[in-house]
């Protein structure tokens, strides 16, 4: 009875106009914590943003376990909370569970798609940007071996590998080493195994190393320049972790889509459904600031420029790992 109550007075406030929304927005990290650098810290990013340019306040939680998911879930639906979002593809199950119970509250997951009515579902298209930066690495490397270190091997992770071996072997790399992190969420922190598989990858003789592990990749991209040779980060821009020593960043726009869902929600135009951001809709791409300006030849941008414009224009087509397991490059 409580539930529908409720449900009669949301309607009722909708039909009075979409500009009068009252939200309750919260945000739910995944593991690796809020200030990975990488990941959870763009949704912060995204959310952080929202508060300032609204004055409207947000909750949120950083898990220290899996076994918390469906918990922290639940608590904040029950307690109002509107539109909830999900930092990671872990929340699937638990979101499966909980949306439904809760068919009047609004939800947003970040890398997985939840086939219900009140689920945005938000994913990207991560091999695009990692062809970027592959072209990047490749263009910069004096000895045209690159490489690439992942969080958990999952499929996900060596989507964006994939798109990086393409791009630097089109733009000239002769070999890419890869390695994961490891199996288990762990994986994505765990800087000290991420520093210990890159020096592995130098090596052998990599000079560039991309790292797409979350918080393990601080472990990457401070072996890397200890070693007088050039990291690339993952997801927010890392550039300014190590200056001059940073290639790039792979930016994959998380602080959009929480950005979004908090702000469509509070202009009453949250829609559910699937959503795709790639290239085209700025929500990969590659970072060029101050920090690596110096690294990035005239040369090396209007190459990366032209593949850019190539993969909008379908002229250039990068394999999608998770639409067929066997990357072509």
């Amino acid at each position: 009875m409580k539930r529908l109550v409720l449900g009669l007075l949301a309607a009722a406030a909708m039909s009075v106009t979409a500009y009068a929304e009252e939200i309750a927005p919260a945000l739910l990290f995944d593991l690796g914590g809020k200030f990975d650098k990488s990941f959870n810290e763009a949704s912060y990013n995204g959310a952080q943003k929202f508060s300032e340019e609204t004055g409207i306040e947000y909750v949120e939680f950083e898990i220290s376990n899996d076994a918390q998911r469906e918990q922290a879930l639940l608590r904040f639906a029950e307690d109002g909370r509107n539109p909830i979002v999900m930092a990671g593809f872990s929340w699937a199950a638990a979101l499966e569970k909980v949306a439904a119970e809760f068919p009047d509250t609004h939800f947003a997951i970040i890398d997985m798609v939840v086939d219900l009515p009140n689920v945005r579902s938000v994913v990207y298209n991560e091999h695009e940007g990692s062809y970027l930066v592959g072209v990047l690495a490749a263009m910069a490397s004096e000895s045209k071996k690159v490489g690439f270190v992942g969080g958990m091997d999952i499929p996900l992770i060596r989507k964006f590998a994939c798109g990086y071996v393409g791009g630097a072997k089109a733009a000239g790399a002769t070999d890419v080493i890869q390695n994961y992190t490891g199996d288990t969420p762990a994986a994505w922190n765990d800087p000290t195994k991420g520093g210990e598989i890159t020096k592995s990858q130098m090596s052998q003789g990599a000079d560039v190393v991309y790292a797409a592990a979350g918080g393990t990749g601080v472990g990457v991209l401070q072996a890397a320049a200890d070693a007088g040779n050039l990291g690339i980060g993952v997801d927010s821009n890392q550039n300014y972790l190590h200056p001059g020593k940073v290639l790039t960043s792979m930016l994959k726009r998380v602080d959009v889509a929480v950005y979004n869902a908090f702000m469509d929600a509070k202009n009453g135009e949250f829609t559910t459904g699937f959503n795709v951001l790639g290239l085209a809709e700025d929500g990969v791409g590659y970072a060029l600031d101050d920090n690596n300006a110096s690294l990035i030849t005239d040369e090396m941008k209007a190459a990366v420029e032209k593949a850019k414009a190539d993969i909008i224009a379908g002229t250039v087509t990068v394999h999608d790992y998770m639409s067929d397991n066997n990357c072509p490059y």
